[in-house]
């Protein structure tokens, strides 16, 4: 279960080159002792899922946790609807396809976010009109150190925009061993997102200008918003088994009514989304490509030609070629605009 001096290159979706001093492959439950045995040996853990919200560096001085279990089933059903766990190796999008296949419906829009299940509550994942807090029921937690397991609650996981305790928490402290879900039998579609909204507008049109006698469209089935989630996520992101990436890069900004008016008036086409408090989102990719960046590349690495937020490794690249691109976006965004982007990916090492 253990190996010293591995490469970790494969283990990213960003495909930055990268070695760990030990990894541990976590497969099932039984290996919860051994491994918090093996990470009293380390002065740091750290636990990696998919890889694919990370930024590792080229060396990292610890024992590194590669999650692999695998398994789902539902543990409680009523009229209501399901409580579905999934361990927390289970491919993300394998289980949301899995859902929709067998259903349990209330996931459809985080299809084809890459990444596991167990990674899922720590990026506190969101899109399209859904964030995973709306869905989550619980977690089984296993505390490397007290060597126990404990099951949180929404309270516990101190969900926020892209972020949770175990963001916040001591690096290595928990290792999710699985993630528990409520999904309604009640459902409705979720359709606010620009890109769904029109998606599905323009179905309605289509049916319409074709119907001697139009009549109102029916809603789309979960199915249905599944397939258009994936098919918008394709058309606009990279797949990173073909160039490497880790997803969105920055965090969409939110900032004061006060702020957003008058950035507005500087800046007419800026793209926003109120909030429930107020305030408004930022989007961080508008910002970007307006310093003209997108498209552009610098040595190894770059910004993606369709989606600004996304930076794309061409091939060789590290974590230090990533933190220049990335500081140099971050200058050229705050001088303009006055506003801080913050990296989304989590920084490892260096």
């Amino acid at each position: 279960m253990q190996s010293f001096d591995q490469d970790l290159t494969a283990f990213n979706t960003f495909g930055l080159r990268s070695r760990a001093a030990a990894l541990w492959r976590y497969q099932a439950p039984s290996d919860l002792p051994g491994l918090s045995d093996a990470a009293a040996g380390f002065a740091r853990v750290f636990v990696l899922g998919g890889g694919s919200n990370v930024v590792l560096a080229p060396s990292l001085d610890c024992l590194v946790v590669k999650v692999e279990s695998r398994g789902i089933r539902v543990l409680e059903e009523s009229d209501d609807g399901w409580v579905v766990e999934a361990q927390a190796g289970e491919v993300w999008h394998d289980f949301v396809a899995a859902c929709v296949d067998r259903g349990w419906h209330g996931l459809e829009n985080l299809a084809l976010i890459p990444g596991t299940v167990g990674a899922a509550p720590v990026q506190n994942i969101g899109a399209y009109g859904v964030e995973l807090e709306q869905r989550f029921h619980s977690a089984l937690v296993w505390d490397l150190s007290q060597r126990r397991m404990l099951e949180m609650r929404p309270e516990d996981c101190l969900f926020s925009y892209r972020d949770s305790v175990f963001k916040r928490a001591a690096p290595g402290r928990w290792l999710i061993a699985a993630v528990r879900f409520r999904l309604s039998r009640h459902w409705r579609s979720v359709l606010d997102y620009p890109d769904l909204k029109k998606t599905f507008s323009d179905a309605v049109s289509s049916t319409s200008a074709a119907a001697p006698a139009p009549t109102p469209a029916p809603s789309p089935t979960p199915r249905q918003v599944f397939d258009a989630v994936c098919r918008i996520r394709r058309a606009k992101l990279p797949d990173p088994a073909v160039l490497g990436n880790a997803g969105s890069f920055f965090k969409n900004p939110v900032v004061s009514a006060q702020r957003y008016q008058a950035l507005k008036q500087a800046w007419p086409g800026l793209v926003a989304y109120q909030q429930d408090d107020g305030g408004y989102k930022l989007a961080a990719g508008w910002m970007v490509e307006q310093t003209g960046w997108k498209g552009r590349r610098q040595g190894a690495v770059g910004v993606h030609e369709r989606q600004a937020l996304v930076l794309v490794n061409y091939g060789g690249a590290d974590a230090g070629a990533v933190a220049r691109l990335a500081g140099r976006i971050r200058a050229d965004v705050a001088a303009r605009f006055g506003v801080e982007l913050e990296q989304e990916p989590v920084a490892v090492g260096g």
